[in-house]
């Protein structure tokens, strides 16, 4: 028992003692995955000691007293990782508070007049009212995505001035008070978030869109590449047994597809904080909506590409010879559709429309040699012992035709059908009476059961064993059917964004080109959360 106990407590001391270098090592991580990240936290504290000289400054503390502790809340929740989280924050904040307070004043004036019990009534059904009103307006679609946190700061700016103001003689000098320092703090929060190292989240939205296009590529190309490699089922089965040791966010396969599946709520929210932000180049008026479009699009053709990567986990696979007879083509088909999604990413981030090569008929020709290399094999997808089967089925009619006769059994039907496997000339004879002789109504129903057993037996290793690739193949197929969509979307983002027309000059600018938006989990961290404060 104290020999467990000394374990216990030796690995715990050896976590304690690693627990600093992971924690420095991940906060490190954090960073280097969006740099942006660090200049955000210096942003909000410097935000944070320019809202703290109200209360450091003797004159702005006298001026303002302990209501600046509502600019320091403001400063905490408003300002946001964008300029246009912080504006669309920062604004609903204010126009809740300035609604609120004037709606406070106009119930106040009118409770006066009523009484000091009339007043309470008066009061509590204004706040019964006005309370319910506001919530149900919470349920619209379109007061929900753009001002929900502002009717939450409505409510709650609402009812604590005109609960307060009936215990409370000077509230309204207090609501002053507030609104102006609410007015301090949503002022340093824009000033941060639009002129100090300004993040856009329509530049979000935009770069985020390319590396969903340049993923998705490279994850076709490479799932096709481990599909026809010599290891892809050794691979696949090594990987398994490794799952535990290994993640999956280090396939790149899983990585490219992922991103695009997860980015959903992303992109809508990118897109409604971009519509907030004000125009800050000449590429900042785009129609965000229509990113969020093309991001539809693509979670539509990602779904194929999930399909494909689950055909290198299966568990009957094609062998490799008859995949090998089709790797030109698949390869050849999936290098052209990478091709075609590398090129829409080039556009979006050039800002200019697709390459007129998009139009040839490289695709059209790509799926042309993979159908002619499929009808090619037709045994493969047909059954290959063809002529095998049609002497069994003369084998099968001639046991028919035994079983009529009077005194057949089972025993001599069982032993003809083992005489006739090795002697031809019943085949013969029962080829040459067919044409002659139409079989009658028992021949055929003992016929019709030994005809799906035979075909059954000749037919179905072959046809499982093909049935995979059949199945890749199809998949592949409907890749190029579902960017037809993506293609149309891109092109109507291009027309409506006012892109510039290709140049072949452009192309020579791809490669120095980086992105620099992060994966979409780095996305998902950045966008703000919303509370009640």
């Amino acid at each position: 028992m104290m020999e467990t106990w000394r374990k216990k407590g030796g690995s715990a001391w050896e976590r304690t003692k690693r627990a600093p270098g992971l924690a420095c090592r991940k906060m490190w991580q954090v960073g280097k995955d969006d740099p942006r990240r660090a200049i955000h936290a210096v942003k909000v504290g410097l935000a944070l000691t320019l809202v703290s000289m109200l209360y450091l400054l003797e004159p702005l503390f006298e001026g303002i007293g302990q209501n600046a502790i509502w600019a320091v809340m403001t400063v905490v929740v408003v300002l946001e990782f964008t300029a246009g989280a912080t504006l669309c924050k920062g604004l609903n904040r204010g126009l809740g508070t300035i609604m609120a307070g004037s709606l406070a004043f106009l119930i106040e004036f009118v409770a006066e007049e009523t009484g000091q019990v009339g007043r309470a009534i008066f009061i509590g059904c204004a706040v019964f009212v006005i309370g319910a009103a506001a919530t149900y307006l919470r349920f619209l679609p379109y007061v929900k995505k753009n001002y929900d946190y502002g009717v939450v700061i409505f409510l709650l700016t609402f009812n604590l001035i005109t609960v307060s103001s009936f215990r409370v003689s000077n509230v309204m000098k207090i609501a002053h008070e507030r609104l102006i320092t609410i007015a301090i703090g949503c002022g340093i929060c824009l000033f941060m978030s639009l002129l100090v190292f300004p993040i856009w989240s329509g530049q979000d939205l935009h770069n985020s869109t390319v590396n969903k296009l340049q993923g998705l590529a490279k994850s076709i190309e490479v799932c096709v590449d481990e599909y026809f490699s010599d290891e892809a089922v050794t691979e696949v089965r090594e990987e398994e047994s490794d799952e535990e040791d290994k993640s999956c966010d280090e396939d790149p396969i899983y990585k490219g597809y992922k991103a695009v599946l997860d980015s959903k709520s992303i992109d809508e929210a990118l897109a409604l904080y971009a519509s907030w932000e004000p125009r800050h180049s000449r590429h900042c008026r785009y129609p965000w909506q229509q990113y969020v479009k093309v991001g539809a699009a693509l979670r539509r053709f990602s779904y194929t590409v999930v399909a494909l990567h689950g055909c290198l986990q299966t568990e009957i696979q094609t062998p490799k010879s008859c995949r090998a007879l089709f790797k030109g083509p698949c390869i050849r088909l999936a290098s052209e559709v990478s091709g075609v999604l590398m090129e829409l990413a080039t556009s979006i981030r050039n800002r200019r429309h697709c390459s007129p090569e998009l139009l040839a008929d490289h695709l059209h020709d790509a799926l042309q040699d993979l159908n002619k290399a499929v009808r090619s094999q037709p045994r493969l997808f047909l059954g290959s012992n063809c002529s095998q089967a049609s002497n069994m089925l003369a084998v099968a009619a001639a046991q028919a035709r035994q079983e009529k006769e009077p005194g057949g059994g089972g025993g001599g039907a069982s032993s003809l059908l083992s005489s006739a496997k090795t002697d031809t000339s019943t085949l013969r004879e029962w080829k040459k009476t067919r044409s002659k002789k139409e079989l009658s109504a028992a021949e055929r129903k003992v016929l019709r059961p030994q005809l799906s057993k035979i075909a059954m037996l000749t037919c179905s290793l072959e046809f499982c064993e093909a049935l995979p690739f059949a199945a890749f193949a199809s998949l592949l197929v409907e890749t190029v059917a579902r960017l037809d969509s993506v293609m149309e979307e891109v092109e109507e983002l291009g027309r409506v964004a006012g892109f510039k027309e290709y140049k072949r000059d452009d192309d020579d600018d791809v490669v120095t080109v980086k992105c620099e938006t992060p994966r979409v989990d780095v996305c998902l961290n950045n966008l703000p959360s919303h509370g009640l404060d």
